[in-house]
């Protein structure tokens, strides 16, 4: 189902990230005791009683200051309203009404969306009613005490929003989305990526490092399929990483990858594949996640007909454990290539997701046999390869019977994985092989029970 959106809007350091963590029963929002850490628009899944709603966090306003980011934050809540069902506007009671409370009331009236004002960080319920008595001078309807630490409150303020709501009729069908995540180091253009995509700035774009924080979530649709982009922060070295919003952002940027489908892994075409690139590349393959390798940045290269053919030699040689990914030049300036992630990416998807029968894994790894014996010790022990079946999907894993696992060295388990991907394709995803020690009397015993099954 089209979920509605239920949009948070506030001042900086009232708790909206917190009372957003306590409606979505989540973590996932960043809190830190610093005005400003949430920057970009984020969508975390909200339930109460038998409805199911986003809630979308945004940024502290301010506007009486046009300093670092808080015209794009300004931006970005407007975004936010303009899809929105319901308006929370969440105040801090122990501050009591302040002039930029009443600037924000100012300017949620000129937007006809449905709003609650939710008066935070009221734990005695006794006492809430009174701290929040002065926000009727807002004019934006009844003030509900809450606390969005301990959740009192919480309960009636979602009964309110609920109420508020479109009713279920109104809520069209909806596919389950692709997931795919947007990573790479700082400033390699993951921002300006996304809004290139989306076709407007959806996330906020700085030549200041460490502009993105959260991971951004944005639900689109390409040719009747729903995608779901999660744009990340840049992921820099641990060393040079400080306690504070971009830890948990670079964490965030983590999870992102074990949560997504696939992933687009961007690269700057002027940097070229820098040492924390091939870790990340690493972190893909070891998370066994579906992978697009996107070179940004293309139009600022000064190139020739050798130019695309020579670097992508080079990249690949840097990112040797990522050979299986497809590899795309593209410009989020321009907008050149951009579009085509997404007809790489969902064959990338649907390769990690596919099976293959055990008929057709022994047909290629007899092709493979046949061309390339496996290795035989100074002993006179050689490896015997009996046969393969496809175990797992997401991503495509093997089990390999085999007389003596230590038989087979490295390289000769990278020449097998090779003649699967040649046989079989499963381009855009990593492989996984499992060699198992079997006597030869186990395996006839397998066998003829699979030639049982298939008369």
């Amino acid at each position: 189902m089209a979920r509605p959106v239920v949009a948070i809007i506030g001042r900086p350091n009232v708790g909206k990230s917190t009372l957003v963590n306590r409606l979505c029963r989540s973590r996932e929002a960043i809190v830190h005791d610093q005005p400003g850490v949430t920057r970009d628009r984020t969508y975390q899944d909200g339930f109460w009683g038998d409805r199911e709603f986003k809630v979308v966090d945004t940024g502290g306003l301010v506007f009486d200051d046009d300093s670092e980011f808080l015209p794009q934050i300004r931006e970005q809540a407007n975004l936010a309203l303009s899809e929105a069902s319901v308006a929370l506007v969440i105040v801090d009671g122990q501050q009591g009404l302040t002039a930029a409370d009443e600037s924000i009331a100012e300017w949620l009236r000129s937007h006809s969306c449905p709003t609650l004002v939710a008066v935070n960080k009221c734990e005695s319920p006794e006492q809430g009613l009174a701290m929040a008595a002065e926000f009727w001078r807002l004019g934006l309807g009844e003030p509900y005490p809450i606390s969005a630490i301990h959740g009192v409150g919480t309960g009636d303020l979602l009964d309110q929003v609920l109420a508020l709501l479109p009713s279920k009729d109104e809520e069209g069908d909806e596919d389950e989305p692709i997931q795919m995540a947007i990573v790479g180091r700082p400033n390699v253009g993951k921002s300006s990526l996304l809004n290139a995509i989306c076709g407007e700035p959806r996330a906020i774009v700085s030549p200041i490092r460490g502009t993105t924080r959260d991971s951004i979530d944005t639900r689109l649709e390409r040719q009747g399929q729903p995608w779901r982009l999660i744009d990340t922060a840049g992921i820099r070295r641990r060393r040079s990483v400080n306690y504070g919003p971009e830890y948990f952002g670079i964490n965030r940027s983590f999870k992102a990858i074990e949560r997504s489908d696939v992933c687009v892994l961007v690269i700057d075409a002027l940097d070229g594949v820098t040492e924390q690139d091939q870790r990340l590349a690493g972190r893909i393959e070891e998370e066994g996640r579906a992978c697009v390798v996107v070179v940004n940045k293309w139009d600022a290269v000064e190139k020739d007909s050798h130019t695309m053919p020579m670097m992508e030699k080079e990249l690949r040689a840097k990112l040797y454990f990522l050979d299986w990914a497809t590899l795309l030049f593209t410009s989020a300036l321009t907008g050149q290539r951009v579009e085509s992630i997404f007809a790489l990416a969902a064959v990338a998807v649907e390769q990690h997701r596919r099976r293959v029968s055990t008929s057709v894994v022994n047909e290629v790894l007899k092709e493979a046999l046949s061309w390339r014996s496996p290795p035989t010790t100074r002993g006179g022990r050689q490896g015997r390869l009996y046969y393969g079946t496809q175990v797992a999907i997401r991503p495509p894993s093997f089990t390999l019977f085999v007389n003596e696992p230590k038989l087979f060295g490295d390289t000769y388990r990278r020449y097998v994985e090779r003649q699967l991907r040649e046989g079989l394709g499963f381009d855009g995803t990593p492989l996984r092989l499992f060699w198992r020690g079997k006597q030869q009397r186990d395996v006839e015993r397998d066998l003829a029970r699979q030639q049982n099954r298939s008369s």
